[in-house]
């Protein structure tokens, strides 16, 4: 059975490396399929759009690939890309780590498009 997570928090800086005060990330969940756990970040996402160095994740247990997921959402609520088209998906890649390097140039690349979002999903 898969179990996947909603993971991420306040980070210290907009590298996404370290969550502010010495926490642990948060982790929401388990969620017995990817829609829930969609709904979870999409809901996150949307109650912390203003504060920029808040992340939120979806994560697999036992995942062993990453991806760069998003796009340009009809709305706020980051639940519908505009146009009818799906969801941008980048990778797979091997490591945390190299999804890292890749969210960073999406996210520079539309950093003045409040509409624009992109994640990283661990399955």
């Amino acid at each position: 059975m898969e179990r996947y997570w909603v993971v991420g928090g306040e980070y210290e800086t907009t590298d996404f490396t370290r969550i502010a005060g010495g926490r642990s990330e948060d982790r929401h969940g388990p969620y017995a399929d990817f829609g829930a756990a969609r709904a979870q970040w999409a809901s996150l996402s949307m109650a912390t759009v203003d504060n920029a160095h808040i992340r939120y994740r979806i994560e697999r247990e036992d995942a062993r690939e990453y991806w760069v997921v998003g796009g340009h959402y009809a709305d706020t609520g980051f639940t519908r890309i505009s146009g009818g088209r799906g969801e941008e998906r980048l990778g797979p890649y091997k490591s945390e780590r190299e999804a890292l390097d890749v969210w960073r140039a999406k996210a520079f690349a539309t950093v003045d498009d409040a509409l624009a979002r992109y994640h990283i999903e661990r399955v």
